[in-house]
């Protein structure tokens, strides 16, 4: 389940001790799952579940996300997607398009697809927004703070997260290749990094595992690493401690397995020599 926080997007995975993984972020909305895959024909739920103590309303819409080389998600403006982008937009359906959620009260939303006939094999992807509507009321009580000009200013954070729903047509494969890896420092402290590519008409999705050879207990462990068919490689970029860090420069052994609930099979490994 992803747990909203006041950003948008997905948040670099985190690592701390032997376990990264993925968050999105918005509030006290938990939403599952947080990966949609659609074949042609059937249609999935998404269950909403509002953990806070007050009623909440959500507006649900449809975006189109293009991955960048760095892993990162750019929002595409409608004017700009292209058609294969555009026919996603057309064929994903889903309701409602608006939630109030009680506190503690599930509401599911159906999703499906309606694929036209003669659609070219591929994978077609948009993603869902999970927007909150702020509350009016609690916006107008919000106390205005004047600005130095004389003009009142009253800030409402508006809540939102995205999940992305992706419909495959035809006979599709893909696969992946780990690159070259390294720890790096930042500002915000040291990440180990790699660069993970992709072959194939669809997308890679799956789980990274390191680990120093002849050890079994794994020293970072990130969740939910995609590569979409827009690029063709990326690099991944996982924060860790210190401590992780250190252990994690010299001779390891890194693991791009198949998500766990489709059985977990080895997608690439491969051996490196982190600096």
């Amino acid at each position: 389940m992803f747990r909203f926080l006041k950003a948008f997007g997905l948040l670099t995975a985190a690592a701390f001790s032997a376990a990264a993984v993925p968050v999105h972020a918005a509030g006290d909305l938990l939403v599952a799952p947080t990966r949609v895959i659609l074949d042609g024909s059937r249609g999935t739920e998404v269950v909403l579940n509002n953990i806070g103590s007050e009623p909440a309303t959500y507006r649900i819409s449809l975006e189109i996300k293009r991955m960048t080389a760095a892993g990162g998600l750019d929002e595409i403006a409608e004017e700009n997607v292209t058609p294969a982008e555009r026919a996603a937009l057309d064929m994903i359906v889903f309701s409602p398009r608006r939630v109030t959620l009680p506190p503690n009260q599930p509401q599911v939303v159906r999703v499906g697809v309606r694929v036209p006939e003669g659609t070219p094999p591929g994978e077609y992807r948009a993603h869902m927004l999970f927007r909150a509507v702020p509350d009016a009321a609690a916006a107008n009580a919000t106390e205005a703070k004047p600005a130095s000009t004389g003009v009142s200013i009253a800030l409402t954070p508006i809540y939102g997260i995205t999940i992305p729903v992706i419909v495959r047509v035809g006979d599709l494969g893909a696969e992946a290749a780990i690159g070259d890896a390294w720890v790096s420092e930042g500002t915000d402290g040291p990440a180990f990094n790699f660069d993970l590519s992709r072959s194939g008409n669809r997308s890679v999705y799956g789980d990274i595992e390191v680990t120093r050879p002849g050890v079994a207990e794994p020293l970072l462990v990130a969740r939910g690493i995609a590569v979409y068919p827009e690029v063709a490689a990326r690099t991944v970029s996982l924060r860790v401690p210190d401590e992780v860090a250190a252990k994690l420069k010299g001779p390891v052994r890194i693991r791009y397995s198949e998500d766990r609930e489709i059985g977990g099979g080895t997608i690439d490994e491969a051996e490196r020599v982190v600096k």
